[in-house]
């Protein structure tokens, strides 16, 4: 295998595609158009769902990309070793020029002779098939063509080898995913791609886009068959360079050395103290990319803002778990720009507004998180009593209501001491709170 950076692999994947007959073409915002079903965009092809529909694009038919994805159902994840919310795909197109045959083979040939991947340690995994679309022989009949034999092609359910949609409705696919045979011992009889043993590690995935799902969930056939396909950057040059997390690849170490000047730790010696480098890192990358996008959001209460504003707060507040003790955000901002600067103009054009919006931010929330976890102490030795080992809705609503401290970082404390949070009981007490208040505005009107 060839030992690639992210710069590296970027551009060989959008020259290969080139001289397939592909046309470069520019991601697209994070902050995706007409579709309110998600907050941000989560896959290369989700700014394409005009064109996988029908609609002519003005590149052709044929198309390459890198595209910037944030998702947001892990913020609560990002800290072990291979979480993220930002994260970059690569991804190459056909709206209606070829379908699975060249898709599988053009793959084949980047896997094995453009990154020098060992065909022997290929397995790739295919659609088993259900009683709403039927199984993928053709799929797994041209990885055969390939060389790749029988018992390392895996025919796996829906929820194994279906792609999409991106929304509730819209194109959608059974794919192939190709994972890489690490050489380490099988888990059990069982172990197969998509195992969580670490044995395989998946690099690649081709999506045959050839149903739409509709409002009543059934999957009709497209009369354009499309294929989408999606390489995640930071995880291929991890399983490139051999690293056992995508937090030691060089797109992340600088930000982690940056981290580890202003808190005089270093990376590695502590699993707890690197659990909040690697938090820190994450979200200030995806922070940088929030407000440096053509369609720079601010933080907010609602929305992108809302998720721009949790991962800001939650940085600042594992920031002083790490003893620093002075706004430190902003001096992240230069590594993230040299990182990313150059195949994401727009971070540069933007500087200003990243830089004013994180001061005035983790300004903000500074005294908020000295109050509110300075109440949280003098409450920790009553809360620790309880055998249930849960903190009450109406104490985590005391800390939201009186101390400004949201809900998130409540439940990520009581965690640390291994408690959990009564949401349901702090979501009542919040409603009640509303009901109050807007009585209470109602009379006044009134009065």
């Amino acid at each position: 295998m060839k030992q690639l950076t992210a710069n590296e692999l970027r551009q060989k994947y959008i020259d290969f595609y080139v001289s397939k007959g592909h046309k470069q073409i520019s991601g697209a915002s994070l902050i995706p158009e007409n579709d309110p079903t998600v907050l941000f965009t989560t896959a290369g092809m989700h700014p394409l769902v005009p064109y996988i529909l029908g609609a002519d694009h003005p590149a052709g038919k044929k198309l390459v990309d890198y595209q910037k994805c944030i998702r947001t159902g892990d913020i609560d994840s990002v800290g072990d070793p291979s979480h993220l919310t930002f994260f970059e795909m690569l991804g190459n197109w056909s709206l209606g020029a070829y379908f699975k045959k060249e898709a599988i083979d053009y793959s084949y040939e980047f896997l094995t002779s453009v990154l020098g991947i060992d065909p022997s340690t290929l397995s790739v995994t295919v659609f088993a098939g259900d009683d709403k679309v039927p199984r993928d022989d053709e799929a797994a009949e041209r990885w055969m063509s390939h060389g790749i034999p029988k018992e390392r092609i895996f025919f796996l359910p829906r929820e194994d080898n279906w792609w999409g949609p991106a929304g509730e409705t819209g194109p959608c696919g059974p794919d192939s995913e190709m994972f890489i045979d690490t050489g380490r011992p099988a888990c059990g009889p069982d172990c197969r791609p998509g195992c969580h043993c670490g044995k395989y590690l998946e690099i690649w995935n081709d999506v045959f886009m050839g149903y739409k799902k509709t409002k009543e969930g059934t999957f009709v056939p497209m009369d354009r068959k499309c294929i989408d396909t999606g390489m995640g950057i930071e995880r291929t040059i991890s399983i490139l360079q051999g690293k056992k997390s995508v937090y030691e690849t060089e797109v992340f170490t600088p930000i982690l050395d940056g981290i580890s000047r202003l808190c005089g730790k270093k990376y590695g010696e502590s699993e707890e103290t690197d659990m909040s480098m690697r938090i820190i890192a994450d979200h200030i990358r995806t922070s940088v990319f929030i407000l440096g996008d053509e369609k720079g959001m601010a933080p907010s209460n609602v929305g992108q803002g809302y998720i721009l504003r949790r991962l800001i707060r939650r940085a600042v507040r594992h920031g002083h778990k790490l003893g620093i003790d002075k706004p430190f955000l902003c001096d992240l901002v230069p590594i993230v720009l040299d990182l990313y600067g150059a195949p994401y103009p727009e971070l540069l054009a933007h500087k200003a507004f990243i830089l004013d919006e994180l001061a005035n931010e983790e300004s903000k929330f500074s005294d908020t998180l000295e109050k509110g976890e300075k109440e949280f102490e003098k409450m920790l030795p009553n809360l620790l009593k309880d055998p249930k080992k849960c903190i009450g809705g109406r104490t985590a609503f005391k800390l939201y209501d009186t101390y400004g401290y949201p809900i998130e970082l409540t439940k990520e404390l009581a965690k640390e001491h291994g408690m959990t949070v009564d949401e349901a009981g702090f979501k009542e007490a919040f409603e009640k709170h509303q009901a109050i208040s807007r009585g209470g505005a109602e009379q006044q009107f009134k009065g």
